[in-house]
Parts: structure tokens; C-alpha cells; sequence
């Protein structure tokens, strides 16, 4: 699974979309043979531990992948398991989390394909994926992008994936 990612990660204009939505098309959504396909390697993972995500508070200390999105994609970001096992220097100089973040831009369409290549070891949480809508979108593209999270929500939660919708002011909505 984690080569899956890397490839993925590589490879970032492959899953890249010029779909340009106008204000009256739906957001392009995943087919239902693709969400079956990939709600079958979703379920490996096990089921969402609540207590440990609704105590985040900030989107920097998110473990698990979350979505940013926006008026024609979305950005999945994940954060990959630290290889290291021993607790001397987590987080610091030698070792960052930042440096363990991946970012890719995907389709909504591909979401599904995209979260099955995440690896299991990122998913800390459970079957949970935070969503925010992008920051700073201009007041025009508001509708689209809205249109798009309620897009991806539904696919997530076809998918059997618990979705914790993030606001501004840091937390749940």
C-alpha cells in the first residue's frame, strides 16, 4: 500500500483534473463501481476511535488524512507514519512532521483510488477523514466549492469513511 502512495505522490498530474465547473454543473463524483471496489480496502481499516479525534483541535496535530476543498479539486493530505519507533527526537530538528506530510491534488471522482493508496499506518484515527473547504476562496466561487465539500462528503461517506467536517474557527461544524 505505501508504494501505491509514493506512486500516487510522483505522479501528481495524473490525478490532476481541468474540470472547470460552472456555477449550474454538479461536481464530478466517483462511480458507484469505484466506491464499491474501494469501500472493500477501506474496510480493513478499522473503525474511527472518537475520543482521540474529537480531541484535536488544530489541523497542524491532525494524524490522519484530511481534504482540503476547492473550486475544481481537492487536496488530500497525508501524513506518513514515522519509520522511527523510539521517542528521542519526535518532532524535532532531526525528525519533523512536516517533512513526513505529503500533499496531493486529486478529482473528486478520484478520491476513492486516492484514499485506498494511502497506507494503513496513517490512519491513527480510525476510518475518519477531517474536510475544510479552501481558505480565502473568493465570495463568486463559494457555491461551487460548498457544492464540491457536500460532494465529497457524500463520497466519503459512501465509502464507509466517518467525515468531521473542519471550520475556520478550528474544530467541527
Amino acid at each position: 500500500m505505501a508504494s501505491a502512495l509514493c506512486l500516487l505522490l510522483s505522479a501528481p498530474i495524473l490525478l490532476t483534473g481541468c474540470n472547470r465547473a460552472s456555477a449550474g454543473t454538479p461536481p464530478s463524483v466517483a462511480s458507484p463501481q469505484q466506491v464499491d471496489t474501494a469501500r472493500q480496502q477501506i474496510d480493513l481499516i478499522p473503525p474511527p476511535s472518537k475520543s482521540r479525534y474529537m480531541a484535536v483541535h488544530s489541523l497542524s496535530t491532525w494524524e490522519n488524512p484530511y481534504l482540503t476543498v476547492q473550486e475544481n479539486m481537492a487536496t488530500l493530505h497525508v501524513t506518513l507514519a514515522d519509520a522511527n519507533s523510539s521517542d528521542l527526537g519526535t518532532g524535532g530538528m532531526l525528525r519533523p512532521v512536516g517533512a513526513r506530510r505529503q500533499d496531493l491534488t486529486v478529482r473528486l471522482s478520484d478520491l476513492p483510488t486516492a484514499l485506498n493508496a494511502v497506507p494503513e499506518s496513517c490512519w491513527p484515527y480510525g476510518r475518519v477523514v477531517a474536510v475544510e473547504e479552501a481558505h480565502d476562496t473568493p465570495p463568486s466561487a463559494r457555491p461551487a466549492v460548498r457544492r464540491n465539500v457536500e460532494a465529497a462528503i457524500k463520497t466519503l461517506t459512501d465509502l464507509g469513511v466517518v467525515v468531521y467536517e473542519w471550520n475556520d474557527g478550528g474544530g467541527l461544524r
